[in-house]
């Protein structure tokens, strides 16, 4: 009998839920004992491990894995056992709460960081942001039920020219009850009030180039790091790499970056199922007449309606023909 082939959204969902809890090989009474650990990263075949517990706790030490055990990620809980005061080999990880994911090397989903609480879609001023672009990021977050956040940095650049654009974009984030920050790395200006709500959790960072994410990283930081490549974590441990995600602690809240997650693919989401990506249009989804509306001049469509009662913005709905037809082929 033939395999039944999996659809990419079970993919994303067996990828969150593949790891469960397992005690691990039990040790004799003169091994040492097994800790609670937190995975800040990757260093080839090691894995850069936080105890949360012990006399290192807030430190960093460099673990192997077992074999039996699923591909870790930042941010994953594990139990590890230390086999000197440097190294270790982890034993068993716990469930996962969620997982973010992108699509990997021919459609595969690839885990990129566990347990994450909220995703920072950073755009700026300049370069002039899309709303195609973001769409696509919220779309991809939306589909790992995650919450995002719509960062605008660089405000302090918001002019004449560009003031009605910007401002267009952010409300029409802000009707659909995402929540959105103004802010400028440069300045400080807004910055309290994101690392305010950002404070107890663990977030990630996401953005196109030169929307300033490593000027946000540093302001939130408080100190000039990540524009040469380096932050502290722990006390005063760990570099800050381009090829890996990396939790790095920035005071009140956690914070997990990496380049793999800086661009996004929907090419593991199926068409059919992009909608669910667009929260205006989720909720609309089988109130119209024709169970196969196409929502493009179909009567008593239920979203075209919307459309026409102000509900739906124009932009957003154009976006989600153009995505369609970029998945669909």
């Amino acid at each position: 009998m033939a395999k039944r082939k999996l659809t990419k959204q079970q993919q994303v969902r067996i990828s969150a839920n593949q790891l469960t809890e397992s005690a691990g090989t039990p040790v004799d009474g003169d091994a040492a004992p097994t800790l609670q650990g937190l995975v800040i990263s990757h260093f080839g075949q090691q894995l850069e491990i936080e105890p949360l517990e012990g006399s290192l706790k807030n430190q960093t030490v460099r673990c192997f894995q077992r074999a039996n055990l699923p591909r870790l990620v930042t941010g994953d809980r594990v139990r590890f056992q230390l086999d000197s005061q440097d190294t270790g080999v982890i034993l068993s990880a716990q469930p996962r709460n969620n997982v973010f994911a992108r699509p990997g090397f021919k459609g595969l989903i690839k885990p990129v960081a566990a347990n994450i609480d909220k995703v920072l879609v950073v755009i700026a001023v300049l370069p002039e942001p899309f709303m195609n672009l973001t769409d696509r990021y919220l779309v991809a977050i939306e589909s790992l039920n995650l919450d995002p956040i719509v960062v605008l940095n660089k405000s302090d650049l918001v002019s004449e020219k560009n003031r009605t654009h910007i401002d267009n974009m952010m409300s029409i984030y802000e009707s659909i009850g995402y929540n959105t920050h103004r802010v400028s790395a440069s300045t400080g200006a807004g910055m309290a009030q994101l690392e305010s709500e950002l404070a107890g959790l663990t977030t990630v960072l996401v953005g196109q180039s030169g929307v300033g994410k490593s000027s946000l990283v540093n302001s939130l930081s408080r100190q000039d790091s990540a524009a040469v490549g380096r932050l502290s974590i722990g006390k005063e441990k760990g570099t800050h790499t381009t090829t890996t995600a990396r939790l790095f602690h920035l005071g009140s809240f956690d914070l997990v970056d990496s380049p793999g997650i800086r661009e996004f693919n929907l090419g593991h989401i199926e068409p059919n199922q992009l909608i669910n990506g667009y929260r205006e249009l989720r909720a609309l989804k089988g109130l119209c007449k024709f169970r196969d509306c196409a929502h493009q001049s179909e009567p008593e469509c239920a979203i075209l309606a919307a459309v026409e009662d102000g509900l739906v913005s124009p932009e957003r709905l154009g976006n989600y023909f153009q995505i369609f037809q970029s998945i669909g082929n």
